[in-house]
């Protein structure tokens, strides 16, 4: 098979696992999932001679890097916004959730916030994407042995998070507090 010819078969096998892993990550921002996947797909094609048998999580480990330099470009534009005074966000810091208002299961995300990008990357790779630790070292460029001691950490640290903020929801204890991930040294 031609190089073209696996670069087909991997767009067309692994376009909607791509899109899915992109979206997860922009937090809403689904005007940008399109453009990151198509810059993963990009790259793809000029390194099709690179794309792997197995290639979703080397299009993974593309699409890190892209979310990546998505995520600076945000920023960037963020600051800029603010500096111009027209802070969308700041317009409708006016808007107050009522109390019933959080989904179920936010307690996970909460929990997950709390943890360093790198340890929500890997607990990702693994529940979301459902890839193994040969995988997830592939995605991230490191060894599986690696890979596995990341997860361990990883999962480890969710735990930790978990169990504070059973603590603190604990009848009689403060509410719990949704606090950045600073703020826990995780950050």
């Amino acid at each position: 098979m031609s190089n073209d010819e696996i670069f087909a078969a991997a767009y067309r096998e692994h376009y909607w696992a791509v899109s899915r892993y992109v979206a997860r990550r922009l937090d809403g921002r689904t005007s940008e999932v399109e453009e990151v996947v198509a810059e993963v797909f990009t790259v793809a094609w000029r390194r099709r001679s690179d794309l792997p048998a197995n290639a979703l999580p080397w299009l993974y480990g593309v699409a890190r890097n892209c979310l990546s330099n998505a995520i600076r470009g945000y920023g960037r534009r963020r600051r800029l916004l603010d500096k111009l005074g027209h802070d969308e966000a700041a317009r409708g810091s006016q808007i107050v959730d009522s109390p019933d208002s959080e989904p179920p299961g936010a307690w996970v995300h909460d929990a997950l916030a709390r943890l360093s990008p790198a340890d929500r990357e890997v607990l990702r790779l693994t529940a979301w994407e459902e890839l193994g630790v040969d995988e997830v070292a592939v995605v991230l460029g490191c060894g599986s042995r690696a890979a596995a001691m990341r997860l361990h950490r990883a999962r480890r640290r969710l735990r930790a998070e978990i169990d504070r903020m059973r603590i603190c929801a604990a009848p009689g204890a403060e509410t719990p507090r949704r606090d950045t991930p600073e703020a826990h040294g995780h950050g």
